[in-house]
C-alpha cells in the first residue's frame, strides 16, 4: 500500500508540476500573445478614411467636392476564404442589389492580363465597392442580417462630385483605387495609406494627392460572436485633407468651355480643340479647356471597359488627353513673334523696311506667301499685322546659308531655333499637371537624332512603298518622302528653315507654351512656369501654404523690341488678319491684341489658331484658342477668343471679371471652413 500511495503522490506532484509549468507558459511566456488573440476575437479594427479636401476656384467655389452616398463593399479576402468562395453571399447580394451574380463577380476579380473591365484595380486587402447608389432599404437589409452577409459592409462614404460637369475634366483629374505597385513606387503613399483610400490618377488630383488625401483614423470596435458591433473601445480620429484653392475662375472656365464647343460645332471638320486663359501678369491659369471632353464622374465606383476604351480611342478623339498640355501642333503664324525676335538677334534693323513679294526662291524651290499675293515693302510691324510669310522665309534662309547650308559649319548659330527656345518652345512649361509634352524645335541636331532612329524604316519603305494606304497620291508622296529621308534625312534642308520661320513643317508647340510666351511678351518679358494651384487651406480655413509661380527665363528681346512687337499685335484684331472676327467689338473700351495662325497639315484641313492679350495698354488676360481642322485662324479660333473676351469683360452679358482684371486675393474663410461671400 505504501508503494502504491507513493506512486500516486509522485503522479499527483508531477501533474501539479506540469500544470504549474503550463500555467506559467500560458500566463507569463505566451501571455501577451493570447491577450492579443482574445482581443482580436472580440474586437475589430476599422480604418476610418480621411475626408478628401475639395478643389476650389479662386473665389472659393467648388470645382470638385465630396458627396455622401451609401456604399456596399465586400472584403474580398474574407469572401474567398469561405468554403464556397463566397458564392452564397454573392447570391444573396444579387437579390438585394438587383444585379447579376456574374456582374458582382467581375467587380471583385483583380485586373490583370486578359481580364476586361470592370475589374478590381486596387489592393487585395482593400474592400471592393460593389454599388455606390444603394438606398437605405437595401443597406438595412444587409446590416440587420449580418450573419447572412459576412464580409459585406454598407456604410456612408464620400465620393467626388463635379459641379461643373465635364468642364476642365482632364485638368482636374480623377480618383481610383490604389494598387500594390503604387504603394511601393509613390513616395509617401504607403505611410499614409488607410487601405480604403482612393488615389489621384491625373490632373490636380494626382499632383496634389498627398495634400488632398489627409490622414486616416482608426476605430477599434467591440463585436459579438456574429460580428455585430457592441461599442467603440478606442478611436483615433482621421485628419481631413487640405482644400486646394486654385487660380481658376469658375465663371471664366464656363465661358471658355462654351466658346470652344461652339467653335468646334461651327467648323464641321474639327476633330479637337483647346483653349487656355492666363493671368497676363503672373501666368496663373484662369481657365483651361480641351475638346472633346468627358465627365470625370464615370470613374466613380469603377469604369466599364467600353467607357475606358472610348476615352482612349482615336475615333472618339481621345477625350482623356488634354490638348492644352499634351496636344502638339504646328503653330502657324502665331509663331512669328519668335521669328521677328530671331531676325532682330541676327542683326536685321527694327525700323527697317522689307520686301514682301508673292513668292521667294528657297534653294531650288519657290515658296509662296498667302495665296501668292505680294504686299509690297513693309516694316516688321506691318509684316506682323498683315502676316507676310515671304519676309520670314527669306530671313530664315539667309541665316541657314550663314550657318553653312546643307554642309554646316563647325559652330552654327541657328538663331531661329535658339530664339524659339528662349521663348519657351521645345521644353515643358513646368505647369503643375502631370505628363506635359515638350513640343519640338527641329534643328540640325534633331534631324540627325531622328534620322538615326528612323532611317531603317524609311529605307525599307523607300523600296516597298505604302501598299496599305488606299489614296494613291498619298501613298506616292509617302514613298517619295521615305526615299528622301532614307538618303539624306539627317540634313537640314533649305525648305526646313523656311517652314520653321512661319511655324510650319516640323515645329510643334502646345497651346500652353504659346500662351505663356504671349504673356511674357505682353507684360514684362519674364517667362514663367504657369500654376493652377494657388494655396492649400485647412478645413478650418487657415492657409497652410501658397503655391508660387517661378520665373524660369526671359525673352531674348529688349524692352523696346518687346513693345514694338506688342504694338504690332495690338493692330491685328482691328486692322489685320483678325479684323473680321472682331468687327463690332468695343475696342475703344477693351482693346485686344493678338495673332492669327493657320497651320497646314497634310491630309487634313488647316489648324486654326488665335493667340491674344487684353487690354492692350495694360494686359491682364491672355487667351489662346486652337481648333484642329478648324480652317483659317480668323474663321474658328479668333471668333472663339472674342466670345471669351466678351464673357470676361461683359459685352452684352454679365461680366465674369467686372473690374476687368483677374481675382488677385485668396478667398476669406470662416473658422468652420466656409467661404465669406466676396
Amino acid at each position: 500500500m505504501r508503494t502504491r500511495l507513493l506512486v500516486v503522490q509522485v503522479l499527483v506532484l508531477l501533474l501539479l508540476a506540469a500544470l504549474a509549468v503550463r500555467l506559467w507558459q500560458v500566463q507569463v511566456v505566451r501571455g501577451p500573445e493570447f491577450v492579443n488573440r482574445a482581443t482580436e476575437t472580440r474586437t475589430r479594427t476599422v480604418i476610418v478614411p480621411a475626408v478628401r479636401g475639395q478643389i476650389l476656384d479662386s473665389s472659393g467655389r467648388p470645382l470638385v467636392r465630396n458627396k455622401s452616398r451609401l456604399v456596399v463593399s465586400v472584403d474580398r479576402t474574407r469572401l474567398t476564404r469561405m468554403s464556397d468562395s463566397g458564392a452564397k453571399v454573392l447570391g444573396r447580394l444579387s437579390e438585394v442589389l438587383s444585379r447579376p451574380v456574374a456582374q458582382l463577380q467581375k467587380r471583385i476579380t483583380p485586373c490583370g492580363p486578359g481580364v476586361p473591365k470592370p475589374c478590381w484595380t486596387g489592393s487585395p486587402y482593400q474592400p471592393v465597392p460593389l454599388d455606390e447608389k444603394v438606398d437605405t432599404r437595401e443597406a438595412l437589409q444587409i446590416l440587420e442580417q449580418q450573419e447572412m452577409f459576412p464580409a459585406v459592409s454598407a456604410e456612408i462614404e464620400a465620393i467626388r462630385e463635379y459641379p461643373l460637369g465635364d468642364a476642365g475634366a482632364q485638368m482636374l483629374g480623377y480618383l481610383s483605387p490604389v494598387t500594390e505597385a503604387e504603394l511601393e513606387k509613390r513616395v509617401g503613399l504607403k505611410a499614409t495609406f488607410s487601405g480604403v483610400d482612393l488615389a489621384g490618377r491625373d490632373g490636380l488630383e494626382y499632383v496634389y494627392d498627398h495634400e488632398l488625401r489627409g490622414k486616416a483614423g482608426i476605430r477599434r470596435v467591440q463585436v459579438d460572436r456574429m460580428g455585430k458591433p457592441l461599442g467603440v473601445e478606442k478611436e483615433v480620429p482621421s485628419v481631413p485633407g487640405h482644400h486646394l484653392v486654385t487660380s481658376l475662375d469658375g465663371r471664366i472656365q464656363a465661358i471658355t468651355e462654351a466658346a470652344l464647343r461652339r467653335a468646334m460645332k461651327a467648323a464641321p471638320s474639327a476633330d479637337g480643340g483647346a483653349a487656355v486663359v492666363l493671368d497676363a501678369r503672373t501666368s496663373r491659369v484662369l481657365a483651361m479647356s480641351s475638346a472633346p471632353g468627358y465627365n470625370p464622374s464615370v470613374w466613380a465606383g469603377g469604369i466599364s471597359e467600353r467607357t475606358y476604351r472610348h476615352l482612349l480611342s482615336e475615333k472618339s478623339g481621345k477625350p482623356l488627353t488634354s490638348r492644352v498640355i499634351n496636344g502638339q501642333f504646328a503653330p502657324g503664324s502665331t509663331f512669328k513673334v519668335s521669328s521677328v525676335a530671331a531676325m532682330l538677334r541676327a542683326g536685321y534693323p527694327l525700323n527697317g523696311t522689307y520686301s514682301c513679294p508673292g513668292s521667294v526662291m528657297i534653294g531650288d524651290r519657290a515658296f509662296n506667301g498667302f495665296r501668292g499675293i505680294p504686299l509690297g515693302t513693309l516694316t516688321l510691324h506691318t509684316a506682323l499685322v498683315k502676316s507676310c510669310d515671304t519676309i520670314f522665309y527669306k530671313a530664315a534662309y539667309e541665316q541657314y546659308l550663314k550657318d553653312g547650308g546643307r554642309t554646316p559649319k563647325k559652330h552654327v548659330q541657328e538663331v531661329f531655333a535658339n530664339t524659339a527656345r528662349r521663348f519657351g518652345f521645345g521644353a515643358p512649361t513646368g505647369v503643375d499637371l502631370p505628363g506635359e509634352s515638350a513640343g519640338r524645335i527641329p534643328d540640325r541636331r534633331w534631324k540627325k537624332e531622328t534620322w538615326a532612329l528612323t532611317s531603317g524604316e524609311n529605307c525599307k519603305r523607300a523600296q516597298t512603298g505604302y501598299p496599305e494606304v488606299k489614296d494613291g497620291a498619298r501613298a506616292a508622296f509617302l514613298k517619295r518622302l521615305a526615299h528622301e529621308n532614307c538618303a539624306e534625312g539627317f540634313i537640314l534642308r533649305p525648305g526646313d528653315s523656311a517652314n520653321f520661320s512661319i511655324g510650319q513643317g516640323d515645329v510643334l508647340v502646345t497651346p500652353l507654351q504659346l500662351a505663356r510666351a504671349y504673356a511674357a511678351l505682353a507684360t514684362d518679358g519674364k517667362l514663367r512656369s504657369p500654376r493652377i494651384g494657388w494655396a492649400l487651406v485647412r478645413p478650418d480655413g487657415k492657409v497652410v501654404q501658397t503655391v508660387p509661380v517661378p520665373v524660369v527665363g526671359e525673352l531674348p528681346v529688349t524692352d523696346k523690341e518687346r513693345r514694338y512687337i506688342k504694338n504690332a499685335l495690338s493692330q491685328v484684331p482691328s486692322d489685320g488678319t483678325a479684323a473680321g472676327a472682331f468687327a463690332g467689338f468695343p475696342m475703344d473700351r477693351w482693346p485686344v491684341g493678338g495673332k492669327t495662325g493657320t497651320a497646314e497639315v497634310w491630309g487634313k484641313k488647316d489648324t486654326s489658331w488665335f493667340a491674344s492679350f487684353a487690354p492692350t495698354r495694360n494686359p491682364r488676360f491672355v487667351v489662346v484658342v486652337m481648333v484642329s481642322q478648324g480652317g483659317f485662324g480668323a474663321s474658328a479660333a479668333a471668333p472663339a477668343a472674342r466670345e471669351i473676351y466678351e464673357g470676361i469683360f461683359g459685352v452684352k452679358r454679365p461680366a465674369a471679371a467686372p473690374d476687368g482684371r483677374p481675382v488677385s486675393e485668396l478667398p476669406v474663410f470662416r473658422p468652420d471652413g466656409t467661404v465669406v461671400p466676396g
